[in-house]
């Protein structure tokens, strides 16, 4: 997660990767951290750095304050880069392609913290070779460096260069986009709100409720008499006794 490391200057800090080495030495195992960090404003301006510590804060300021010395500012057009640009570093190669407004950055954590953090909103990528996170940010600042602008190469050389692919691309997305805006004007703030409200449904008319009629009192059921069962055995125990 980005940090606010200067407000004068809007630039801001993420860490890239930490990682932990041990020497042994006669008393035991001594520890130091090292710490790769990203430094940027996200308008243009952006630079990688590297430092050592015996903790994981010394290491990380360390890297910001040698970040800082390393910032450069980068060319960009609408968002997305002017041109297609291959940044190499070691054995690491990583591939920057421009992409039209809408797609997003499309890269791995090393890569993209240093594209977001150079203000490039849409852009493809693809590495090549070593996945080493030092070696891919120096190769996506290699790549960052070499890119021109069509003016500035225009200039260069005394002649005039035609509109280029990425020029066409944002033209046409911004005509789509005027179009759609035509299609579908923005409503005001009063329709916003009223759309936004619920829409009463019309009362419906209630019918006169029917006068219930009076039921007449349910008559008790009077119970029949249980029936007396006849004394059979009172003769026979008479008889008994007489006996």
């Amino acid at each position: 997660m980005a940090e606010v490391l200067d407000e004068s200057q809007a630039l801001e800090s993420t860490t890239v990767a930490i990682n932990r080495t041990a020497t042994t030495v006669k008393g035991g195992r001594r520890m130091s951290f090292s710490a790769l960090v990203v430094v940027g404003d996200r308008k243009g301006r952006v630079g990688v750095g590297y430092g050592k510590g015996r903790g994981v804060p010394a290491a990380i300021e360390k890297a910001q304050k040698a970040a800082k010395k390393n910032i450069f500012k980068i060319t960009n057009r609408g968002g997305t880069l002017p041109h297609q640009v291959t940044g190499r570093f070691g054995a690491s190669q990583v591939r920057l392609i421009p992409a039209a407004p809408g797609t997003g950055v499309i890269a791995g954590g090393t890569v993209r913290a240093v594209l977001e953090m150079a203000g490039v909103q849409d852009v493809l990528t693809k590495a090549y070779g070593s996945t080493n996170s030092i070696n891919l940010t120096k190769a996506v600042v290699d790549g960052l460096k070499a890119l021109r602008s069509r003016e500035s190469v225009a200039a260069l050389r005394g002649v005039e260069i035609e509109s280029t692919s990425v020029d066409e691309m944002l033209a046409a997305s911004k005509k789509l986009m005027d179009e759609a805006s035509e299609i579908a004007p923005a409503k005001s703030l009063k329709e916003a709100n009223d759309s936004i409200k619920p829409k009463e449904e019309p009362k419906k008319e209630q019918a006169p409720a029917e006068e219930k009629k009076e039921e007449a009192p349910a008559e008790p059921v009077a119970e029949a008499p249980a029936e007396e069962k006849p004394a059979e055995d009172a003769p026979a125990e008479e008889e008994k006794k007489e006996d």
